[in-house]
């Protein structure tokens, strides 16, 4: 055999040994990733006490992947109350569409006014802002994940099949996981770091890149008068399509572990592993600039020396009839008629 032949013999089994060593790699990693993930995802499952495990305002149960669905998710504050009985400051109404790939966002105002019964609400039965569901639901026993999700669909009229609920800590330590956010902001303002007393945040016009800490300020900020032309719901939709777009972009990927390790600590839902992989795979590719999205109008009031936001009925039902759309319902698939 030739020197020349021997050499590049050679050279075949040194680039096989690599391909296989790569090979190995990749399913191991592959492996351990799945693993560590599906172990993080369990943790965070925590399903809602339903009968036949599905909204009242569904006939039947979806199949999440395969059906149109709609997911609450809740931003929870409860640090004042060291983990216990916290509110819901935040609620967005996401609907996914398979069949059309069609996302849409609705913010819910957290102060709408609502009706508690004894059985939700125990002995504070009455009426509250929508954002004490999570507070009431936990303090009475009824379940502030549960509670927070009925009251959304008995505002909307449609069903609510699944919850994401995240805390502050939860939301800033994936801001900082991904690496930062860029957002393009509209307008400048000013708010209090929720995390070291006393610092402002100031945010610039223009694109920037938010950690964590950052982040949070810019989708609380509501008690400054730029939140009258740059309103708080439109910057909690802006962050969540800036959101989408990081956590699908490149590098991502080998974050997973500093993000999982977030979840079940300060992060609850009521969806599966399984059921956030399917959602992963068909919506992993999403373009954030066609996502859809509805506000509800209203005004504020003060009823009982407290302040309320009132949905005006017109914009209800609209909302609501769009969202009913895009989870392909018919008008008899709900119960008629609205609260307001």
């Amino acid at each position: 055999m030739s020197t020349q032949k021997a050499k590049s013999k050679k050279w075949k089994k040194r680039i096989i040994r690599i391909l296989l060593f790569l090979l190995i790699f990749v399913i191991g990693y592959g492996f351990y990733l799945f693993i560590h993930v599906y172990g993080a995802t369990k943790e965070a499952h925590v399903e809602i006490d339903r009968e036949e495990g599905k909204s009242e305002l569904r006939k039947e149960a979806v199949t999440i992947g395969d059906e149109p669905i709609s997911i609450l998710l809740i931003g929870v504050e409860d640090y004042e109350t060291n983990g216990q009985n916290g509110r819901a400051d935040t609620q967005i109404v996401v609907t996914l569409n398979p069949n059309t790939e069609q996302v849409t966002m609705t913010s819910v105002p957290r102060d709408t006014r609502m009706e508690f019964t004894e059985q939700e609400a125990g002995r504070y039965a009455g009426f509250h802002k929508i954002n004490a569901s999570y507070t009431y639901g936990s303090i009475s026993g009824y379940g502030e994940n549960k509670l927070t999700m009925e009251k959304a669909e008995e505002l909307l009229n449609i069903p609510i099949d699944e919850y994401v609920a995240v805390n502050f800590d939860g939301f800033r330590d994936i801001v900082d996981a991904l690496g930062g956010v860029t957002i393009d902001i509209k307008e400048p303002f000013w708010e209090k770091n929720f995390y070291i007393g006393g610092e402002r945040i100031y945010f610039d016009k223009g694109e920037s890149k938010l950690n964590g800490e950052e982040a949070l300020a810019f989708v609380r900020m509501r008690k400054r008068a730029v939140n009258n032309s740059y309103s708080r719901d439109e910057r909690q939709r802006q962050f969540i399509q800036a959101t989408i777009n990081q956590a699908i972009s490149t590098g991502t990927l080998f974050k997973i572990e500093e993000i999982t390790n977030i979840l079940g600590k300060n992060i609850t839902t009521s969806l599966s592993p399984k059921e956030l992989f399917h959602l992963q795979q068909i919506y992993s590719f999403i373009d954030t600039s066609d996502i859809k999205t509805f506000e509800i109008d209203g005004q504020d009031q003060i009823m009982d020396n407290i302040y309320y936001f009132i949905p005006a009925e017109d914009s209800i039902y609209y909302v609501a009839k769009q969202l009913k759309q895009e989870l392909e319902l018919q008008e008899d698939d709900t119960s008629e008629g609205s609260i307001y």
